[in-house]
Formats: C-alpha cells, sequence, structure tokens
C-alpha cells in the first residue's frame, strides 16, 4: 500500500528501511523521502516504526524508587 503518495513509497519500502536500521521518522525522510511534501503520511510512517521498533520490557523484580 502507499503511503506516501507524494514521493510513491509504500509500506513495503518503509518496513525494509526499518530492518535496515532506521530507527525515526528522520531516518525515513532522509532515506525515503517520506514525510517531506505534504506531511500527510507521517503518522501512517511513524505508525510502522512503533509497530517494528523493540519492545523493552522491565525486569520481573523491579520496584521504582
Amino acid at each position: 500500500m502507499y503511503v506516501c503518495v507524494c514521493n510513491a513509497v509504500t509500506d513495503r519500502q518503509i518496513r525494509k528501511a526499518i530492518n535496515e536500521g532506521a530507527s525515526s521518522l528522520r531516518d525515513l525522510k532522509r532515506e525515503l523521502g517520506v514525510a517531506t511534501c505534504c506531511g500527510k503520511c507521517a503518522a501512517t510512517a511513524c505508525r510502522i516504526l512503533d509497530e517494528h521498533q523493540p519492545r523493552y520490557s522491565l525486569e520481573p523484580d523491579f520496584q521504582p524508587a
């Protein structure tokens, strides 16, 4: 599916960039041109980033001070 119509960037291209190390919207802008024209795709691109970012959990015995 096209995420960025202005620059013809698909969700597959975004996922590939993430798998190759992109970790922020800034990275996607630089590598693919996402959200550099009208910006309407930024929210969807960020959602895809969030889906693919590693989730960190606290250790089970962690107790905040």
